[in-house]
């Protein structure tokens, strides 16, 4: 038998396939976990990439996130192995793709497909807020379909924490996604501002195409404070009802996710989707060393004085 190519192995337990895509500080790549067979995403931050301290907390913010929650329709992190250069984080491979690819391929999802998915997605929004955590960046790029065609909500390096009556301030995410509130500069509700992205996510299912859009940012931005946007005549008058009650402009009168889950065009099929924390059945989990390992994070990329402990770096304020 050939020897693995030790450029290739990560440790002695994992080995790199092929490449998936490029992150901010590095390449994600297919990896397989070599006692199980395991086939798992292997997220490759540079540390010499991640140099300024905005940079560093955003690295460690999405370690902690991603490190606290299990849920189904969310990402999982199975463990963290560091390097000098490089830290490897090992995670959950979803072989769909982008739920934007899938979109692309299909023209528009069907009304069923679309709702099917919704539910999903908002599950997920539910889960990261019953924990006190805004996403902030969901888009179909930033959602993974697994081989069952199920949902997978990633990428939480803009994601923030939150108390109970906490508002936020960084205006952050992808311009076409982001809500009225945020992109006029007033502090804002992180569970509102997932809502309506969510909204936005929805009218891509269901049309095709973005609500907003401009080439312009300016135009762009009037257009997504006026909340001016297309219906198709292809829409059913239940679903443009649905999405003119989540595109509301005005934060206070558009759906909570209590209306969202409610309301008769997310509830006409029957769907399984719970927000109930999930055990993890993989044959790979994080392990409790790894709560270890990242006490040392933010020194050794900071240097010797960087902060000792990972406390949510520069929280914003109330």
């Amino acid at each position: 038998m050939k020897s693995m190519d030790r450029s290739q192995m990560i440790g002695d337990e994992y080995c790199l396939l092929k490449d998936l895509g490029e992150g901010t500080f590095g390449n994600v790549k297919l990896g397989k976990h070599l006692s199980s067979g395991q086939l798992v995403a292997v997220k490759i931050l540079e540390k010499k990439r991640i140099t300024d301290q905005a940079d560093v907390e955003r690295v460690i913010r999405e370690i902690k996130i991603l490190k606290s929650i299990r849920h189904q329709h969310i990402i999982k992190l199975y463990e963290i192995i560091e390097t000098k250069a490089r830290i490897f984080l090992i995670m959950e491979y979803a072989c769909g793709g982008e739920l934007f690819d899938y979109i692309v391929r299909k023209d528009r999802l069907s009304e069923k497909e679309a709702c099917r998915f919704y539910n999903q997605i908002v599950a997920g929004i539910e889960f990261l807020h019953s924990k006190g955590i805004a996403h902030r960046d969901l888009k179909p790029e930033n959602l993974l379909l697994d081989k069952q065609k199920n949902l997978k909500i990633v990428d939480f390096g803009l994601s923030n924490t939150y108390k109970v009556g906490q508002t936020l301030k960084t205006a952050c995410g992808s311009p076409c996604y982001a809500a009225p509130e945020m992109i006029a500069g007033k502090r804002y509700n992180g569970i509102e501002v997932d809502i309506w992205s969510s909204g936005v996510t929805l009218y891509a299912m269901l049309c095709g195409f973005l609500p907003f859009e401009d080439p312009d940012t300016a135009l762009l931005y009037k257009k997504i404070l006026k909340g001016d946007f297309e219906l198709p005549d292809f829409l059913t008058n239940r679903s443009i009802k649905f999405l003119k009650e989540i595109l509301c402009t005005d934060p206070s009168t558009r759906l909570s996710l209590s209306e969202v889950k409610q309301h008769p065009w997310f509830t006409q099929f029957d769907q399984k989707t719970t927000l109930l924390d999930r055990t993890d059945n993989s044959r790979l989990a994080m392990s409790a060393a790894d709560d270890k390992k990242l006490n040392v994070y933010n020194t050794q990329i900071y240097g010797a004085k960087g902060n000792s402990s990972l406390v949510e770096p520069q929280k914003e304020a109330v």
